[in-house]
């Protein structure tokens, strides 16, 4: 039977607008309208070079708020395709049936717990050390976040659309100040000031390859990390929560990202990841803002591959300790978290 895609997308973006439904409000203010208007672009299919409307946005805000109010309380629906119906997470079987048809589903959890839930057109799927990863191109069905990569069990899903639309929010946001950070040595590397569209392009396959290599980083590292998931979720909307991603982030770019970077010297992403670190992680490792530092002033990157070594041992060292807490303090594990990171920042 053949896979009817309308009504399909249509499926999928409904359980979209639920998540959001529950969802959005955990947002602030700044960051949810920031969010609202790309989500606007996105669906309104305008180009990034496009000047928005505001009226435009503010009559469309106002009638998405206003079905997802409506949606709040609604069950997630199963997704029916060629036929079947399946759990709007059993994203393996779904895609044994979209893969073929050129599509690609995902539906898992994310931050915060999080549903989240896309459907695109499938650009195509790689092995990579027993790793499958699938590459999705345009994107007919997301929710207000869109992870541009995410990994279930060993399928890495890089959502090339999202991952362009994230680097625009970061460029846009780079031009508010003009800073002379680490974004703007990301961009210097790229003709942003003669054609946005078209250096977005380059930027977004450049950065392509980073995905992957932290997504393999995460999945390296939860395979030492039995129990993981289940922390998170006992300290879900927690300062620990925040602090423990920054932790196995760091852990997951220790073991493949960052020794892939130096060891290629791919000066622009290497500018790119520093510019993306989230202040949490900036935070917990002071040490990794010098070092890019000296390698900025000094062109070696011998102080940063130092680092990189000493941070897998460390990283994955706290991570376990934060799993022993766990399992002594169940859901009351969120204070000692905090205080082990914060007793030990690198």
């Amino acid at each position: 039977m053949s896979i009817n895609s309308q009504q399909l997308s249509t499926s999928v973006q409904r359980n979209c607008h639920i998540s959001d439904a529950r969802f959005a409000g955990n947002y602030t203010l700044c960051v949810y309208l920031l969010k609202m208007r790309e989500f606007y672009r996105w669906e309104k299919a305008q180009r990034f070079s496009e000047a928005l409307s505001t009226d435009a946005i503010g009559d469309w805000l106002t009638e998405r708020e206003q079905l997802w109010e409506s949606l709040e309380e609604t069950d997630y629906a199963e997704i029916e395709t060629a036929g079947e119906c399946f759990d709007p997470f059993n994203t393996s079987a779904i895609n044994q049936k979209l893969i073929p048809q050129g599509l690609v589903y995902s539906g898992g959890i994310g931050q915060k717990s999080k549903p989240h839930f896309f459907l695109g057109a499938l650009e195509r799927c790689e092995k990579h050390n027993g790793y499958e990863i699938i590459i999705s191109g345009k994107e007919y069905a997301r929710d207000l976040t869109s992870p541009p990569a995410m990994s279930q069990g060993n399928t890495i899903f890089i959502r090339r659309e999202s991952f362009k639309r994230m680097i625009w929010e970061k460029t846009e946001e780079w031009r508010w100040n003009q800073p002379q950070n680490a974004m703007a040595s990301a961009m210097a590397c790229y003709e942003f000031d003669k054609d946005i569209e078209n250096a977005l392009s380059h930027m977004t396959d450049n950065e392509l390859e980073s995905a992957v290599l932290h997504e393999i980083g995460e999945i390296k590292a939860g395979e030492d990390l039995s129990g993981w998931h289940e922390m998170l979720q006992d300290i879900s909307f927690s300062q620990a929560e925040i602090m423990a991603r920054a932790v196995r982030d760091h852990l997951a770019d220790a073991i493949s990202t960052l020794p892939a970077l130096l060891g290629n010297q791919q000066d622009a992403s290497i500018h790119f990841y520093f510019a993306n670190l989230t202040n949490m992680r900036k935070h917990i490792m002071p040490s990794l803002q010098n070092a890019y530092k000296h390698w900025r002033e000094s062109g070696s990157n011998a102080q940063l591959l130092d680092l990189v070594s000493q941070s897998h041992e460390h990283w994955r060292k706290i991570a376990q300790q934060m799993l022993a807490l766990h399992t002594q303090h169940g859901k009351q594990c969120q204070l000692p978290i905090e205080n082990l990171i914060k007793e030990n920042h690198l």
